[in-house]
């Protein structure tokens, strides 16, 4: 018996993916190669933008043919669409060849939800809300030297343009123990790298019963023998704390690169967004995290076309841009998301202008990462190698601690291990190096 797994959205999600691939490979599944042979097929989906949710019901009518081929064929969708009651109603009712409909805190009962949908006519359907963290679920991780640890689950933001709070519940933190005693698992199996996952890592720790501060935290995680870097996302500006910054700055292995989500630049913008932070906060904590660390990295998110949101608005935005100088930027339009506040906003913006700022603001911050780039030019860079690059060059593929693209000739031997690479040739998107 094969299973496929579709994932889209954020590193969570991925995560998930991985613990979703270990629960059924403890079934006895292997994975197949193609959609074609497989047995189970599972959409695990995202919810954030309405533009995923467009792909994830394309994929899902294309994945009737093979239902109609092999009517044993089981066809599951998870993840944070299936949160949402209206999604649940549209998938039964109009999409009923789908088997199975989960939510992203019942994964551990995947088998018995199979075995049920093996027998049923009808499509089994289990999204419980639960207050309680899984521990010790199988996963099968997608990289041999890189992994993904979760610290926190859920969120108590409420961005008013965000949906993740409504479908991935309030923010539970997991315990400090659990969370080194995976890390020093992970360090024994010869993994040197940890990614810890959040949608706010920087609130970590403030609803346990002993609470435990996230720089705590990273500094355990730091003096665990084996683990030769350590990553986290994502940071929120509104709790970016001094002490935080400093834990960076000391803690050898901890990456000299943060994400940091501005969204806007336009203080009216922030407040109606509920970010809960202002400009010059935000421009403070920048500088703040430079003096610190000379050499960090600051990648961001920005959305443009917020209700309301003014040609000056966005110029605030686009000013701020110029001003930081991030290294990169993921830049969107507003989507509009049911139940959230921003979707009940009056003025909302065309999307003809929307298209307009966000190809304005590409161009500036597209001149901005080439400049960046560019300045590594001759530099060496300590790459972990994570594979062959995509596209039609094959080389190895890996990233420089600060989180940037390298590209080289060389071994598979060296996948999954730091060499130092000279930077000779600096791309908008990437980097091209010789080992040395």
């Amino acid at each position: 018996m094969k299973y496929k797994i579709l994932t889209w959205g954020c590193q969570m999600n991925i995560h998930d993916s991985e613990t979703i691939a270990g629960i059924l490979q403890n079934m006895g599944y292997s994975p197949a190669d193609t959609l074609k042979e497989a047995d189970v097929i599972i959409l695990n989906t995202c919810c954030v933008r309405e533009n995923a949710e467009r792909k994830v019901y394309g994929r899902i009518a294309q994945l009737k043919q093979f239902k109609l081929r092999n009517p044993n064929l089981i066809l599951a969708v998870s993840g944070c669409m299936v949160q949402q009651p209206h999604v649940v109603e549209y998938i039964s009712e109009k999409l009923p060849y789908v088997d199975i409909l989960f939510g992203i805190k019942n994964v551990h009962k995947l088998p018995e939800l199979i075995e049920n949908a093996r027998q049923a006519e009808f499509p089994v359907v289990e999204v419980m809300e639960s207050s309680e963290i899984k521990e010790n679920l199988p996963i099968e991780r997608m990289d041999n030297s890189r992994a993904w640890v979760t610290i926190t689950y859920g969120c108590n933001n409420f961005c008013s343009y965000c949906i993740v709070p409504y479908v991935r519940g309030r923010e539970k933190s997991r315990l400090p123990e659990d969370i080194i005693s995976e890390v020093e698992a992970l360090a024994k199996e010869g993994f040197i790298e940890i990614n810890l996952l959040g949608q706010n890592v920087n609130s970590y720790g403030k609803d346990l019963e002993k609470p435990v501060a996230f720089h705590e935290l990273l500094r355990r995680v730091n003096d665990v023998e084996g683990i030769k870097r350590i990553r986290f996302l994502t940071s929120h500006p509104k709790d970016l704390s001094d002490e935080l910054i400093l834990t960076m700055k000391e803690c050898e292995k901890v990456c000299e690169h943060i994400h940091l989500p501005v969204q806007a630049g336009s203080n009216r913008i922030l407040s109606k967004m509920n970010r809960k932070y202002t400009r010059e906060h935000y421009i403070n904590l920048i500088k703040k995290l430079r003096e610190a660390i000379p050499n960090i990295a600051i990648s961001t998110d920005i959305i443009v076309g917020f209700p309301g949101e003014t040609e000056e608005d966005f110029l605030d935005t686009l000013n701020l841009v110029k001003e930081v100088e991030f290294d990169l930027a993921y830049t969107f339009m507003y989507s509009k998301r049911k139940g959230t506040p921003a979707a009940e906003m009056p003025d909302q913006i065309d999307d003809d202008v929307k298209k307009d700022r966000l190809n304005r603001l590409m161009q500036v911050q597209d001149a901005i990462t080439a400049k960046k780039n560019m300045e590594l030019k001759g530099t060496v860079q300590e790459v972990l190698v994570e594979g062959i690059s995509r596209g039609k060059i094959k080389k190895l593929s890996g990233r420089t601690r600060t989180n940037k693209v390298v590209n080289f000739d060389g071994g598979r031997d060296l996948i999954g291990k730091l060499v130092n690479v000279e930077i000779t040739e600096p791309h908008t998107w990437s980097l091209l190096g010789r080992i040395i």
